[in-house]
């Protein structure tokens, strides 16, 4: 999680007043075409009350509101995008990380990665 939180360009956190954190938001952005928000997360008991919009909104202004913000929903958000504004994007691609192991060989074989 380190690694991950230093390489980010973009992070807006939600604190409660005693300072304990209940969201988060973490993009990359070139700052002039797109920025990918790659989390977001706002506390079961802190949901509901517009704090994920915000850190969206948060995250788009510092890197740039001329770039298209870019993210992949997890499966149980789908449904949650839309109400802030997003829309959704039907040509997205992905692939998925090497397996260290089999060096990606495995995939190839399966004709994922052609």
């Amino acid at each position: 999680m380190a690694r991950m939180l230093r390489a980010a360009d973009v992070i807006a956190t939600a604190r409660r007043d005693d300072g304990k954190l209940i969201g988060i938001a973490r993009a990359i952005s070139d700052r002039a075409y797109c920025t990918y928000l790659s989390d977001l997360a706002v506390d079961v008991q802190h949901q509901r009350q517009g704090i994920g919009g915000q850190l969206v909104d948060l995250v788009h202004r510092e890197a740039g509101l001329e770039t298209t913000l870019i993210l992949l929903a997890a499966p149980a958000s789908v449904g949650y995008y839309p109400k802030i504004g997003m829309e959704a994007h039907q040509s997205c691609w992905i692939r998925r990380p090497v397996d260290p192991i089999t060096n990606g060989n495995e995939q190839r074989e399966q004709g994922v990665d052609g």
